[in-house]
């Protein structure tokens, strides 16, 4: 019994050396570094009127309907259903859990049927004859690597993590489209008042300057005068051109979101949209187009740190960081012993037998502790840390923009309403000044260069109207998105199912 119990010792004293000396050379896993913290205001800086900033807001999810517009409800929906980059982010999701299926089954026995075959053609040592032997051995292979240290579950759990984070990155993709699809049916409606007001004011500056010529000809008025209506006239119709462009490259950028300007559904969507434009008078247009589109109520944004769980890019850097920390602890598990368990099982069959078959069967394990890898595993966790880092910071600049999102779409909310007031009251002011110049020149008190300038005043104001109107519904549109637009994260939705976009 003695010689027994020495051998099975001097065998044991190598591997516990191994295991021992594996242990040592581990590292500790760190924490994040603290610049990396993001710091969350208690307020807002903007006064948040008519919502309980103790609560969070509740945005519904198809925040496009409170504009009241039914094309561009459409525009909207058809984008997230034909837009490019929402069609590619739902292919990452089916990418994360393809990749999540991969790292699940490393956990598993892996079973696998090998069925090798051989002939072979010798001469025989004991009658001298050629002999042909055939052989087959179908054998039935496991093995299985148990997860002594959870290094396979970290990996599993980083995959798993990393789906959230594609799932919460398609939702912010959603978000995005539907956001820039909104200003940019906001974008062309507003170029499509501006060019009808440029279009009605270039027709009366025609019929203004034939009135003027004949006045020039009969020598009632200088030449000055008409030169000086003919070179605002042109202005004008230099503008029509520019709104005109600006218009066609709108609306191939707006087809564009929803599937280009060759997709079938958009360049129908298009029709209705400028037909619907086309029924009103051209003196109308400017104010009935933007008017179309109501300016919502502000939604209630709530204190700032439910931000965090509103907003879906801030979920995928949260859970990109914790995949991030998934994949440090797998890398700081490869420092210590893998142990795996192997077993075979098959059978023998062979001519010379009769094919006649034996049972052939083994059962073994494998204990692999990693002593010296040339700095290997090391540059592996040093490089695995450095990316938790790097996820941490990225959690943290996400963070940082999403309180700068909100706080900007609030404070433009008062300014740009203020500013847009205030241009009401010049064109309204601008309105009547023409009026005057109109009458102190058919009553011969004025030239008609007191006019034209009245009209250019007039122009210019309502052209400013009608882009204050326009930044207003385009900032409505930007806090509903710095807002979340409705989404919410698992946990929160978990409790609030119907809250979920």
């Amino acid at each position: 019994m003695k010689q027994p119990m020495n051998a099975w010792m001097l065998r044991a004293v190598p591997l516990a050396a191994a295991l021992l000396l594996a242990g040592c050379s581990v590292p500790s896993l760190t924490h994040a570094p603290d610049a990396a913290e993001a710091a969350v205001p208690q307020r807002w800086s903007q006064p948040v009127d008519g919502a309980d900033a103790d609560k969070a807001a509740a945005v519904q999810a198809q925040w496009w309907q409170a504009f009241g517009d039914a094309q561009l409800s459409r525009w909207v929906e058809l984008a997230l259903q034909r837009n490019n980059d929402v069609l590619t982010a739902m292919a990452r999701v089916d990418e994360a859990r393809a990749n999540l299926d991969m790292a699940g089954s490393g956990a598993m026995p892996q079973v696998s049927l090998s069925a090798p075959g051989s002939v072979n053609r010798s001469l025989s040592a004991r009658t001298g004859q050629m002999v042909h032997v055939r052989s087959a051995q179908p054998v039935l292979q496991a093995s299985w690597e148990l997860d002594l240290w959870n290094r396979l579950g970290s990996l599993s759990q980083a995959a798993k993590q990393r789906l959230q984070a594609s799932q919460a990155d398609s939702d912010a993709v959603r978000l995005t489209v539907a956001a820039t699809t909104a200003q940019a049916y906001i974008g062309l409606r507003s170029l499509q008042a501006q060019l009808a007001v440029a279009q009605f004011t270039v027709k009366s500056r025609e019929e203004a300057v034939r009135l003027l010529g004949d006045q020039v000809r009969v020598g009632y008025i200088s030449q000055l005068q008409l030169s000086q209506a003919l070179a605002e006239l042109e202005s004008v119709r230099q503008s029509v051109q520019q709104l005109s462009l600006a218009q066609e490259r709108q609306r191939i950028a707006l087809m564009q979101l929803v599937g280009g300007v060759g997709d079938e559904q958009a360049q129908a969507l298009m029709q209705r949209t400028l037909a619907g434009v086309s029924s009103v008078m051209p003196q109308q247009l400017g104010t009935q187009v933007l008017d179309r589109i109501e300016l919502p109520g502000m939604p209630a944004a709530g204190l700032p740190s439910t931000l965090l769980e509103r907003r879906p890019d801030i979920a995928r850097a949260r859970l990109q960081l914790a995949a991030s920390d998934s994949n440090l602890a797998a890398q700081r598990a490869a420092f210590l012993p893998q142990v795996s368990l192997s077993a075979n099982f098959g059978s023998l069959l062979i001519n010379a037998l009769d094919y006649n078959p034996a049972r052939v069967w083994s059962l073994g394990g494998s204990i692999l502790a990693p002593l010296f890898t040339g700095g290997r595993l090391q540059g592996q966790f040093d490089a695995a840390s450095a990316q938790r880092d790097q996820a941490a910071y990225a959690y943290r600049g996400v963070v940082i923009k999403a309180f700068g999102d909100v706080e900007t779409a609030l404070v433009s909310i008062q300014q740009l309403q203020s500013q847009w007031q205030h241009a009401r009251q010049r064109e309204t002011v601008l309105t009547s000044t023409l009026g005057f110049a109109k009458d102190r020149y058919e009553a011969g008190y004025a030239s008609y260069l007191e006019e034209l300038d009245a009209q250019r005043n007039l122009y210019a104001a309502q052209q400013d109207v009608l882009r204050l109107r326009q930044s207003q519904l385009e900032n409505a549109v930007a806090l509903y998105q710095a807002l979340g637009g409705g989404w919410q994260s698992a946990e929160v939705a978990s409790q609030n199912p119907n809250s979920r976009l």
